[in-house]
Formats: structure tokens, C-alpha cells, sequence
């Protein structure tokens, strides 16, 4: 839900509904860097579709959805399958009226698997197979996380897998300006343990070394969530980390509250944060960064996710003027591999067709991920991709983060309910750069959440 929030802040609606021709935005054949091989054989496998329709309905509108479009685009010139795509400013709650009222579209696009687990426990999904599950697992970076991403239980309680993978965002980010560490002397660090000596070194140096901002109007703390679940990530096994975003593991459990310490560590410390501790929660995320580009430098590290850039100065180049290296692990947590924390859409079947089948067939083709790969503002986990489409160096490095992932966290807070997710764990952690302990800040958010009905 946050990063709808953040996106839609420099995009323009686009009219919706209305299905589109086939306007190809690469001509197939003629730029090897794309995998025109798999797409004459979809197409060839699937000529058979020719008039028949399918509708989509999901959360991308203005430039997301014109880039969206471009990728149907493929799908309708393979298949001459009629496509027609809408949204809606209000899609969470529209897909669920749509859905009970049964009249849904084919296809259904979401970023909150707890919703779409509400709507599979009502038997409103169609389930997706093992088949795919296990294209999943084998084929994207960290691919049993993703599959479990997808799994929910059916009207009858018995789990199948329902939601397919496409797009995907990455949180574990660290940003920077290279010229500040080359006159300084530092170096991208390669452990947490790194991390934490650059942030003395920088002091020691007369420096500052992070920029945090938490404010964001009504909600206001969301950066400091993304923190302590990279923490989660980085200190315990994935299985605690899911267990903990479904109350199974408490949020008052010590390996929680060692988590918000860890952040504690960085934003609790004067000397480590510009503006100070005071700073943290009146300081809006968007303007955090700006420290980055001073002269001198207030600051010389940002946490924050993949969409940051659009509130760099006008004109700023990710991978000359600042660049970014992922968030580092503990070199004593080494069992837990490389996590990353991040969020994605996931594709479901609310109306069953073939062409809906069609169409999460057509995902597992490489060419359906490049032809947006090679434009904006995508990112994904398929393997079987060729990084050489990505747009620049910048965003193939972070579709290699992806890639190379052992373990893939989705957001923690958009797992949780609403009001833990979106309410009582937000103003927790304002509370805890306010002054308040961990143990008493996870206190308050498990009693929140002890208390839902």
C-alpha cells in the first residue's frame, strides 16, 4: 500500500478501460538483447485464442500503466486475444466489491497478499497449480519465498497456490555519494559490522553519516518500519519473520525488540543522525536525502528503497552523482544467506479462461519481463531474463539483488493487518525515536493487536 502511495505522487492518470491495439514497442527479431524465442513459441502455442477477450484489473495507472500496456501489448499480438485493462483510485476495495458481487475481471493484479488470502479463503480465486508454483520456485531468486507468497488457503482450508510474481521492488538499499567517499577515503562496506565502523569512522572524521526522516503526513514512522524489517531479516531465519507478520511470533517476542534495537543503534544516536535524534520523526523522508548532496555533506548514507531517486535534486544521475549498495548482512548471521526485503504484484485468476491461463503462461516467458525491463520502472526476480535489457547498469544491479536473493522478505507491515501495519506500528516507532524503549514500543503494538476483533 506504501508504495502505491509513493508512486502515484509523480504520475498522471491515464484513461482506463478501453482495450488497445496491438502496437508493438520493439519490432520482435530485431534487437537480440530481448528473447524473441520464446516469444514465437508462446505465440505459436497459443494462436488458437484469436477473439476471444480478456479483462484485467489492477493497481497501475499513468506511466505504470501506458508501460504496462506496452507488455499486452505482446500478449494480444501473440495470442489476438481482445485485452481490455482498468483501474481504479480505489482498486483494493473495488476488486473485493467486484469479486463478491460476481462480476470480476479474468484477472486480478494486487500488491497485498493478505488480502488476496481473505479473497481465496471466500473461494473467489482460482488456483494457479503446482505446475506454476514449482516454475516459481526454480526459475525467480529466492524463488520458495515467492511461491509462499502465493499459497493461501482455499474456502475448504486447504492451501493451493494462487498468485503468481510480476514486477517486483527492492528495499534493502543503502545510498550514497561516491565523490564524498572518494574524498574521504571510505569504502562501500561489505558487512553490517562494515557498516557500523564507516558510521564511527565518519564521526571520528568531524562527519555525520545518515540522513533518517520518518515524517510522511498521516503516515508518518513507515520509514522506520522498513528498517526494523531489514533487521528482521538480517537476525533471524525467514520462517520467524513470516511467523512474526501473522502474530504468530509476537511483536513484544525479544528477537522483535532486539530487531527495533538494532535500528535503535542508528537513529538513537546524535552523533550518528543529521539534525540529531529530534530531527528523526519531524523530518519528512522525502527531504531526508537531501543532506547527501550539501557541500559539505550533512550526511554521507541513506536507507531507502528503489523509488527514492524521484526526490534527488532535479537532474541528479543514479550511478555518477549518487549510487547505492545493498543493505549489508552481519558476517556472524552468515547462515541467513543474502535476504532482501521488498514488495511485487502478483497476478490471480478471479474469472477463469483460457485466455487467463494464457496470460500467467505468458509471464513465464522472459520477453514479457524485458520488453518492460528495457523501458522503466521494473524490476524482477526471473532468472531466466537477460540482464543486459535492463535500461542501465543501475536498475540490472538491482534486478541482481533480486536474482542472487536466498530469501525474499515482502514488506511486514503490508502483511499485517491495517491497524498494526498502518497504525499502531507506525506511531511505535515514532514513539521509540521519541524516547521510548523497544520493549515498551513492542508492548503497545501487541496490545493493539491483541485487541483487533
Amino acid at each position: 500500500m506504501k508504495k502505491l502511495f509513493l508512486t502515484t505522487v509523480a504520475v498522471a492518470t491515464l484513461l482506463s478501460g478501453a482495450s488497445f491495439a496491438a502496437e508493438l514497442k520493439f519490432k520482435p527479431g530485431e534487437d537480440s538483447k530481448f528473447n524473441w524465442k520464446s516469444y514465437e513459441a508462446f505465440k505459436t502455442a497459443n494462436s488458437s485464442l484469436k477473439g476471444e477477450t480478456l479483462t484485467i484489473f489492477g493497481p497501475w495507472r499513468g506511466e505504470d500503466e501506458a508501460l504496462f500496456q506496452s507488455v499486452l501489448a505482446y500478449f494480444a499480438d501473440a495470442t489476438g486475444v481482445n485485452v481490455r485493462y482498468s483501474s481504479s483510485e480505489n482498486y483494493e476495495q473495488q476488486i473485493v466489491i467486484d469479486t463478491q458481487a460476481g462480476s470480476p475481471p479474468n484477472v486480478a493484479i494486487l500488491p497485498q497478499p493478505g488480502l488476496l488470502a481473505d479473497l481465496a479463503a471466500k473461494g473467489l480465486l482460482t488456483p494457479l497449480g503446482d505446475e506454476t508454483a514449482n516454475w516459481v520456485k526454480e526459475n525467480y531468486g529466492a524463488g520458495q519465498s515467492w511461491v509462499d507468497l502465493g499459497m493461501y488457503k482455499n474456502k475448504d482450508g486447504n492451501k493451493a497456490y494462487f498468485a503468481f510474481p510480476f514486477k517486483a521492488d527492492v528495499k534493502s538499499l543503502v545510498w550514497y555519494v561516491p565523490e564524498n567517499f572518494e574524498e574521504a577515503g571510505y569504502k562501500v562496506p561489505e558487512t553490517m559490522e562494515d557498516l557500523v565502523k564507516l558510521s564511527d569512522q565518519i564521526v571520528a572524521d568531524g562527519g555525520t553519516p545518515w540522513c533518517i526522516g520518518l515524517g510522511s503526513g498521516g503516515a508518518t514512522g513507515w520509514p522506520a518500519t522498513d528498517w526494523v524489517e531489514d533487521f528482521m531479516l538480517r537476525t533471524q531465519p525467514l520462517d520467524v519473520y513470516q511467523k512474526w507478520t501473522t502474530n504468530e511470533v509476537k511483536f513484544n517476542d525479544p528477537r522483535v525488540v532486539a530487531a527495533i534495537d538494532e535500528f535503535g543503534k542508528f537513529a538513537k544516536n546524535d552523533k550518528y543522525v543529521s539534525g540529531g535524534v529530534a530531527a528523526v520523526a519531524s523530518t519528512d523522508f522525502r527531504d531526508s536525502p537531501k543532506g547527501l548532496f550539501d557541500i559539505p555533506p550533512k550526511c554521507y548514507l541513506h536507507r531507502q528503497a528503489s523509488f527514492i531517486p524521484s526526490f534527488f535534486p532535479e537532474g541528479t544521475k543514479v550511478g555518477t552523482d549518487v549510487d547505492f549498495f545493498y543493505m549489508p548482512t552481519f558476517a556472524s548471521k552468515a547462515d541467513l544467506g543474502k535476504p532482501v526485503l521488498g514488495a511485487g504484484t502478483l497476478f490471480t485468476i478471479t474469472k477463469d479462461s483460457k485466455a487467463a491461463r494464457a496470460l500467467v503462461e505468458f509471464l513465464k516467458t522472459p520477453i514479457a519481463h524485458e520488453v518492460w525491463m528495457a523501458q522503466s520502472g521494473f524490476l524482477t526476480p526471473f532468472k531466466g531474463v537477460n540482464k543486459d535489457a535492463y535500461a542501465n547498469d543501475q536498475v540490472k544491479r538491482q534486478g541482481e539483488i533480486l536474482t542472487t536473493a536466498t530469501t525474499f522478505g515482502f514488506d511486514g507491515s503490508d502483511l499485517m493487518p491495517g491497524k498494526i501495519g498502518a497504525g499502531a506500528f507506525w506511531t511505535g516507532m515514532v514513539d521509540f525515536v521519541g524516547g521510548k524503549s523497544a520493549e515498551q514500543v513492542a508492548n503497545d503494538i501487541q496490545k493493539a493487536w491483541d485487541g483487533l476483533k
